[in-house]
């Protein structure tokens, strides 16, 4: 403990270090380090659970089925919406070279389908799922707030007489030969036909859905300028619905919109595709939803407090600032130590779910900013931690900087019920490496499967949650 000490008094006169000449640096650490006190304290942490209503869902994964957690028998369903990418100015082949075309002389699509690729899922690959797939009335807007909670259909999103076509499938393609879905070339997707017969907004009809893409570019080509005006102009968008099945849920990291047609190519016919892509560069969103009677008894369960995803439960922190500053008046709090353990899995399964890697804590009030600002944590009052198996939990090293800002705001006149409270939150992180440093780049809800239960409630009885403060100054 001393040798610790010493190099957080170290730590502390670093910050003091700021002449301009380094004359006398020696004499001068040493008699600073003579005049400086330091002390520790720790202070019991009180938590409960509370329930996501919601959560920000933005994100290049849509989650796809319907599931039980056999560890609190929580029911999950999930299904999403997605626009397409198109890239700038993008063109098709010149209209005089399509061979596919209608008795009237107009270019026509052979076929047109959704592809939903996905490169993970949940549970039982043969569980029977059904889905329903709804062509979008207007499109989300770029500035709009997508929770999860967001029904398209409820909200008007949906065309009423646009397209709803229907599929059943498992995530074992049992129609595929094993050879097939073997083979290096093979990636897993569900395919969805979009060959019936098509009706417009202005009542164009179409032989399906393809052809009515391809005249929206030859009636004019500025409908596929940009993601922005092939949006608004041709393609609004898809909700992919979940309507039957239990047992899997399914990853799907890209959603694609393929046009099948025959072009004269070199004096050959040849068969040409035109593909549009869920990217980053436009909105898809999850909609989730979660057993709500079942989520309260969770929440109820003061023995403990859970972690519980996609929108599920996070945990909430009632910090003692007021408590941790009192005795300490012209002292600096140094750091602020606290671990959150986990509580082992009480049941075995095949089908566990895996806990949270990465969580994040926040100031309660900060919940929602966060997310919609597209913030990243900062260290100075929002922090990241990743579980830890040596300590069967999570480490928060400094949250000093969090606990000063709430006694500043406090002081300043804050008296909201939650101005001394912190939420952990399971989250996903997105880093780039610049000269071999990892810089952190996105912070966003885990809307995967997770759970965990940690120590803490009003009823625990596993032990306090302490925080452990390390304070100095300057006799």
């Amino acid at each position: 403990m001393k040798r610790k000490l010493f190099f957080c008094a170290l730590a502390v006169i670093a910050l003091y270090s700021c002449d301009d000449t380094t004359d006398g640096i020696g004499t001068s650490l040493i008699d600073r380090l003579d005049k400086l006190e330091v002390s520790s304290d720790t202070f019991k942490v009180t938590t409960r659970s509370v329930i996501a209503d919601s959560v920000l869902s933005r994100s290049t994964t849509g989650y796809l089925g319907r599931i039980r957690d056999p560890e609190t028998g929580n029911y999950i369903t999930s299904d999403f919406m997605t626009q397409f990418h198109t890239f700038e100015d993008y063109t098709w082949p010149n209209e005089n070279m399509i061979v596919s075309k209608a008795d009237d002389g107009k270019v026509i699509a052979d076929s047109c389908e959704l592809r939903l690729f996905y490169d993970t899922y949940y549970g039982d690959s043969l569980a029977p799922l059904r889905v329903s797939v709804y062509e979008m009335q207007k499109p989300m807007k770029e500035s709009q707030h997508v929770y999860s909670n967001f029904d398209p259909l409820k909200e008007g999103y949906v065309r009423t007489n646009g397209i709803a076509v229907n599929k059943s499938f498992t995530l074992n393609n049992q129609s595929l030969s094993e050879e097939t879905k073997n083979s290096s070339s093979y990636t897993p997707n569900i395919s969805i036909k979009l060959n019936e017969p098509y009706t417009d907004k202005e009542g164009n009809h179409y032989n399906n859905f393809g052809t009515y893409m391809m005249r929206k570019y030859y009636e004019d080509p500025s409908n596929y300028k940009n993601s922005i005006t092939f949006i608004n102009n041709v393609v609004p968008g898809f909700y992919v619905k979940l309507t039957n099945g239990l047992g899997a849920m399914a990853n799907i990291y890209v959603t694609q919109l393929n046009v099948y047609f025959r072009y004269n190519y070199n004096d050959s016919t040849v068969t040409g595709s035109s593909s549009f892509s869920g990217t980053e560069e436009v909105l898809q969103a999850s909609h989730i939803s979660n057993d709500a009677k079942r989520l309260e008894e969770l929440a109820a369960d003061n023995s403990c407090t859970y972690l519980k995803t996609p929108a599920g439960i996070f945990t909430e922190v009632t910090l003692p600032v007021e408590e941790i500053y009192n005795g300490h008046e012209g002292e600096n709090i140094n750091t602020a130590k606290i671990t959150l353990q986990r509580v082992n899995d009480s049941k075995e399964s095949d089908y566990a779910f895996g806990y949270p890697s990465t969580v994040l804590i926040l100031p309660a009030d900060s919940l929602y900013s966060f997310f919609e600002n597209n913030d990243i944590a900062d260290n100075k009052i929002s922090y990241l931690a990743s579980y830890s198996s040596t300590t069967n939990g999570y480490t928060f090293s400094n949250i000093s900087g969090m606990i000063k800002q709430m006694k500043e705001n406090h002081d300043a006149g804050n008296t909201s019920p939650k101005w001394n409270k912190a939420v952990i939150v399971p989250v996903t992180t997105t880093y780039y490496t610049s000269n071999s440093v990892q810089v952190l780049t996105k912070v966003t809800h885990d809307m995967s499967l997770s759970s965990t239960r940690l120590v803490g409630g009003s009823d625990n009885k596993r032990g306090d949650i302490k925080l452990a403060v390390i304070y100095s100054k300057y006799k």
